[in-house]
C-alpha cells in the first residue's frame, strides 16, 4: 500500500517512519510526502494510480487541504479512492466541507496512530 502524506511540518516525515517502522520493513506500506499542496499535485501528476491513499493536511500555507481536497477530486475521480484529511481543528465547518468534497474520513492531530493504524487495515 502506497501512500502520499500531505503535510506543511517537516517533522512529518520522520515521525511516519518511526511509527511505521514495521510495516516499512515487511513492505506492507511505502510513504511519500508532500509539503504542500501544491508539491502533491505534482507527484499526483506523474504517479496518481500508485497511491491507494492520500493523507492531508487541511491547514497548509498556499492551497490548503481542502482545495487540495477538491482539485483531486475533479481531476482524478476514481483514484485515489481514499483520501483522509487531517487537521489540528476539529470543528464542524472544516469537518462539513471535507465531506462535502468527497474526504473518505477525517482525522484530528495530534494523530492518533494507533487509530490510523486501524483504519489503514481496513482499507487493505
Amino acid at each position: 500500500m502506497k501512500i502520499l502524506v500531505v503535510d506543511d511540518e517537516t517533522d512529518v516525515k520522520a515521525l511516519f517512519e518511526q511509527r511505521f517502522r514495521r510495516e516499512i520493513r515487511n513492505g506492507d506500506i511505502s510513504f511519500a510526502f508532500a509539503h504542500s499542496g501544491e508539491a502533491a499535485l505534482e507527484v499526483l501528476q506523474d504517479h496518481v494510480s500508485e497511491f491507494v491513499l492520500i493523507l492531508s493536511d487541511i491547514n497548509m500555507p498556499g492551497m490548503s487541504g481542502l482545495e487540495l481536497l477538491r482539485r483531486i477530486r475533479s481531476t482524478y475521480p476514481v483514484a485515489p479512492p481514499k483520501v483522509m484529511m487531517l487537521t489540528a481543528y476539529g470543528d464542524d465547518e472544516n469537518y462539513n466541507q471535507a465531506m462535502q468534497y468527497g474526504a473518505n474520513d477525517f482525522l484530528t492531530k495530534p494523530l492518533d496512530f494507533s487509530l490510523l493504524k486501524e483504519k489503514l487495515k481496513q482499507t487493505l
